[in-house]
């Protein structure tokens, strides 16, 4: 037995993925939900995830579906939005006690299917359409969520540098969607929606603790029941690998009240989790700016006094690296001068024996942290579905154990900036250029 203990079984409608492990006391359920990115659904996908968190035909509020979780011995449940590479996934966890450390008998795990089934499957509605007071409700928190990336300065140059960088893909669109859109969507077109999501999606469910397979698999069968007309499309594999060839960077600056001029730079890898070369971008990505030790961190925020944080992280399904620096304005020409120096060294294999074992250490570490709690874990194997791709953790440790430093250059010579985004203080008597 390796690492993990992973088996697949495919049911008629979604994949079960079973982890048996006796490392938890409790039980984690992690439904994925994935389609590609489309900017006709975007907003709705967002808010579908907020209404299906927000009550069951069962327990139709979400204080009545809180006390069910309560009387499961304190469960919790979420959902959530990310983009992974041009896909926008619904996330929904769920973690209950392990039944066999409670002092009585009571069926914990089989009314755990049956709520997570009905969170999914079952929603509160009225007549035929979703409860009109949740959708309210949802729209707000929705439209928070939206409004609160424009006061975080860090988020927002990342969504800025998106939208700029892709003006033309999918992946530019924010995963919360559109903030314009959101009081437009009617009852009626979300629950259209949703009924396409579950015709359609790809769904993926993983169950994670002191389990048994053909346990598991058996309740899945009895409480997920999907129409027989259920097909997900094959088509929608997203395979998000760049061709497109950089002839220019593109510079983009914007003035707001801001204390601290938020520099962010995206660069195209051509280089996606599928790739055999997707170990070496990691090492890339760690010796360039992913760890304390990193070019980024010691010559742009250490050596050279420039940045109040410097640190890059990559994107693995849609092959991208992007770097991220708090600056004074009047030190913009320097600090990029000095971030593109450090690439320029990595292509040219200047590289430490200490940078680079370091940073394999350090990577081997943070993956087997990851996989330590249940929902890291559920994230690393997601991986592989959204690649199409069977890559165990032993195979990615190993692939780490493996790269070379002539591999880390041949991936540091294939990575090409794209885009420089840069949020300065309004104002400012910094460098007239900028």
């Amino acid at each position: 037995m390796g690492i993990v203990n992973h088996k697949k079984t495919n049911l008629h409608g979604m994949t079960v993925h079973t982890i048996e492990t006796k490392k938890y006391k409790t039980t984690s359920f992690i439904l994925q939900v994935k389609e590609p990115i489309n900017e006709k659904n975007v907003t709705k996908r967002a808010l579908l995830a907020y209404v299906l968190q927000s009550g069951t035909k069962d327990f139709p509020s979400s204080k009545e579906l809180r006390s069910a979780l309560d009387d499961l011995y304190g469960a919790t449940l979420n959902a959530d939005l990310s983009k992974k590479g041009e896909n926008q996934v619904i996330s929904i966890r769920m973690e209950v006690a392990n039944e066999k450390f409670l002092s009585n008998s009571e069926p914990v795990l089989d009314k755990a299917f049956h709520l997570l089934s009905q969170v999914l499957l079952a929603p509160p509605l009225e007549g035929d359409v979703f409860k009109e007071g949740i959708v309210k409700k949802e729209k707000r928190s929705l439209k928070q969520q939206i409004e609160s990336i424009y006061d975080d300065k860090m988020r927002y140059a990342n969504k800025r540098l998106l939208e700029e960088m892709y003006d033309t893909e999918p992946y530019r669109l924010n995963v919360y969607g559109n903030g314009d859109e959101v009081d437009s969507i009617t009852s009626k077109e979300l629950y259209d929606y949703y009924q396409e999501v579950i015709r359609n999606d790809k769904i993926d469910l993983y169950v994670i603790g002191d389990i048994s397979t053909d346990e598991m698999v058996d309740k899945v069968s009895k409480h997920f029941r999907f129409s027989k007309d259920r097909k997900e499309d094959e088509t929608k594999a997203v395979n998000a690998r760049d061709e497109k060839r950089i002839s220019e960077v593109k510079e983009i600056f914007e003035e707001q009240d801001v204390q601290q001029g938020k520099l962010h730079m995206g660069y195209r890898t051509y280089t996606t989790y599928a790739d055999d070369d997707y170990f070496a971008l990691q090492v890339f990505n760690g010796i360039f700016g992913g760890f304390s030790h990193s070019k980024l961190f010691m010559n742009v925020r250490e050596k050279e006094s420039l940045a109040y944080y410097a640190a890059s992280r990559f994107e693995s399904h849609k092959g991208a690296v992007f770097v991220m620096s708090g600056i004074e304005t009047a030190n913009y020409e320097k600090a990029v001068k000095i971030i593109k120096e450090q690439h320029e060294e990595m292509k040219k294999g200047n590289i430490t024996d200490s940078e680079f074992e370091q940073t394999k250490a350090m990577i081997n570490n943070q993956v087997l942290e990851t996989i330590d709690h249940p929902i890291g874990l559920s994230e690393v194997l997601y991986h592989n579905v959204v690649a199409g791709t069977d890559r165990s953790i032993e195979e990615w440790l190993e692939g780490i154990k493996k790269v070379t430093k002539d591999d880390v250059v041949a991936v540091a010579k294939k990575v090409t900036l794209d885009t420089i985004f840069f949020l300065k203080g309004a104002g400012t008597n910094g460098n007239e250029n900028v």
